[in-house]
């Protein structure tokens, strides 16, 4: 069937009600507004039934954002095709200032019509719980992580300085335990931090074991086991990367990653002239932060450690020998760069971005076996 066939309607998604317009198909098609529909399902099929009765085919879009995927996943149970496109992709003018529901939609349909838009990959219901998992892992560390900073501050400001190797650690315990002051005010706000820093740090652990029950039971758990097999790469880390990046056989090879991760240098050329900048830091933190977390495993020479040895005890041949190339090939690289002057950040960075090309032949490689 002919693609001018298509009828393309924009959404402009909201908590109560979505603003919709509609492309005609053809170059010179009208595009108008068609006005705003109720956020629930029940309005959503009675509009969508409602289109059906005039045009051959439908093609939705809508942008991502706070709604989520349900208004995505009940248009394509109805057997019509439909994006999620990613906000900061959508193509706007420098002098265009009016922004409203009305405009969005139409621009949507119009953008959506030309081909101009780029969709975002959609996971599953069960993929999108365990995201949901580990974000809330993230932000239970987040939380710990300001709560120990906000200790801290007040014990810096009595002049109070735990001297030992590492925060919250047992000896660190014990230490604050020991902390008097005189003044019964100070006594209740210091208890009161470090209580907050022990829920905070108990609610951390209890996302941590409900990750480590859930992925055994996960569609991705070859991945998540096979990643491990790299060094630096713990369960969480992993986890982090497999629930960001999903499937990695929607990248046609290595560069598309690095580009999805930000891990690609911003360029402003013209003419003869070359003019690169410092990496894009587009796409998706997380998945990015992850690898340059791992990145820095290879400070060290080398070498299959014991938990590493755990790790790779039933994985396949092939998953071995690429962790191996990768370590011996990461680990010279950072000394080269190390000793040819290069900064510590410039050099993990460089790092980050060939894990990631060995983590894309990793998922492609337990891809193609979960296939065979």
């Amino acid at each position: 069937m002919d693609d001018d066939s298509i009828t393309y309607v924009g959404f402009d998604a909201s908590k109560a009600k979505h603003a919709v317009a509609i492309a005609e198909s053809g170059r010179t098609g009208e595009v108008r507004f068609f006005g705003e529909i109720e956020a629930t399902p029940a309005a959503v099929e009675k509009f969508v039934r409602r289109l059906e009765k005039k045009h051959r085919r439908l093609h939705f879009c809508y942008e991502a954002g706070p709604t989520g995927y349900g208004l995505y996943r009940q248009i394509v149970a109805m057997g019509h095709a439909c994006e999620v496109v990613a906000p900061s992709c959508v193509p706007m003018r420098p002098g265009d200032r009016v922004k409203t529901n009305r405009r969005d939609a139409i621009t949507l349909a119009r953008l959506l019509r030309a081909g101009e838009l780029t969709g975002i990959w959609v996971p599953d219901d069960v993929h999108e719980a365990m995201r949901d998992l580990v974000r809330a892992r993230e932000a239970a560390s987040e939380d710990l992580r300001k709560k120990r900073q906000q200790l801290q501050s007040f014990l810096l400001r009595h002049g109070r300085i735990f001297t030992g190797r590492r925060q919250g650690s047992a000896a660190c315990l014990r230490w604050l335990a020991e902390q008097k002051f005189d003044h019964p005010a100070q006594q209740i706000v210091f208890q009161d931090l470090v209580d907050a820093v022990r829920d905070a740090t108990e609610r951390l652990a209890r996302f941590e074991r409900h990750i480590e029950e859930l992925v055994p039971v996960w569609s991705m758990a070859p991945f998540v086991a096979a990643y491990q097999a790299l060094r630096g790469v713990s369960l969480i880390v992993a986890v982090i990367f497999a629930v960001e990046i999903g499937d990695v056989r929607r990248f046609d090879n290595p560069r598309q990653l690095m580009a999805f991760l930000g891990l690609v240098p911003s360029e402003r050329s013209t003419g003869d002239s070359v003019k690169r900048g410092g990496l894009t830091l587009a796409g998706n933190r997380r998945a990015r932060r992850a690898l340059v977390e791992g990145a820095w495993g290879y400070r060290h020479p080398a070498r299959v450690t014991e938990t590493i040895r755990k790790r790779l005890e039933n994985l396949p041949k092939v998953v071995r020998d690429i962790a191996w190339k990768a370590q011996v090939r990461l680990c010279k690289r950072y000394r080269q760069m190390t000793l040819a002057g290069k900064k510590a950040p410039i050099v993990i960075a460089a790092i980050a971005r060939e894990m990631a090309a060995f983590r894309w032949a990793i998922g492609r490689t337990i891809s193609l076996q979960l296939t065979a």
